[in-house]
């Protein structure tokens, strides 16, 4: 399991036992989308290979709120 801790400046991953950030700048690279408007689901797919989505997709601007 993935675990995913988002705040203002990136993201807090712990994948597969091994944490790491991931950065503001690289998900907007990564998305080309501006960082408010990325889903929980688009950081999930940078991360994973073939991630289980479950659930609505959530943009960061509204799990920040």
């Amino acid at each position: 399991m993935t675990a995913l801790s988002f705040d203002e400046d990136g993201v807090d991953v712990v994948y597969e036992g091994t944490e790491f950030r991931l950065e503001k700048t690289l998900i907007e690279e990564a998305t080309e989308k501006s960082y408010p408007d990325v889903t929980d689901h688009e950081v999930l797919q940078i991360v994973e290979e073939n991630p289980s989505l479950n659930g609505e997709p959530r943009r960061i601007a509204d799990i920040l709120r």
